[in-house]
């Protein structure tokens, strides 16, 4: 098996301080940070390293109007804006970047929560990238468990991917919707390590 690392929106919005922060946000970017740098210095266990990335412009609704507010279920505080600190990579991740294969950047003009949503500026798709990598198994992890990470897993396995979730490696937003997240994952057919 061919096996790839997907690194889910782990964004300065999604982690402490952002305008979406979830708890455990930081440390997830570090730990993810430490596997990325492991994986490049020693036994190559991923074929191939990519990161999602939430990057609005103006996905209309899915931004909450500055008079209303949001739902947290269709409609959310303004995240990730293009162009916006919020939007970068937290700096925990900083020392893995240069080891990412490709960025795939999602939601410009609508709400996208699944990586697999996502384009590389050539325009690629995720699974086309994926699987022309020769990729045929995934291990996710990122923010948050509830939300990207249970749409990208889900995702992963209905293209086809072999998918575990690397459980020390997510953040969830509440404690009910992320363990409706794992019960949706594992009943998919994904993994949890």
């Amino acid at each position: 098996m061919s096996r790839a690392l997907v690194l889910v929106d782990i964004q300065n919005d999604f982690c402490e301080g952002g305008s979406m922060g979830v708890d455990g946000g930081a440390e997830v970017a570090r730990r993810a940070a430490e596997l990325v740098q492991g994986d490049a210095a020693g036994e190559r266990r991923y074929a191939a390293v990519v990161a999602t990335a939430d990057w609005h412009i103006d996905p209309g609704s899915h931004w909450a109007a500055p008079s209303d507010e949001p739902d947290f279920a269709t409609s959310w505080p303004v995240h990730c804006k293009v162009g916006t600190l919020g939007s970068d990579f937290h700096g925990n991740l900083s020392p893995a970047m240069p080891l990412i294969d490709a960025i795939f950047r999602k939601g410009e003009y609508e709400a996208a929560y699944s990586g697999f949503e996502g384009r590389t500026e050539d325009g690629e798709g995720l699974a086309t990238w994926l699987r022309a990598k020769g990729v045929d198994s995934l291990d996710v992890c990122g923010i948050a468990t509830d939300y990207c990470v249970r749409a990208t897993v889900l995702d992963g396995v209905r293209e086809g991917f072999a998918v575990t979730v690397l459980d020390e490696l997510v953040a969830g937003v509440a404690p009910g919707s992320t363990e409706t997240a794992w019960a949706e994952m594992a009943e998919a057919g994904a993994q949890r390590a």
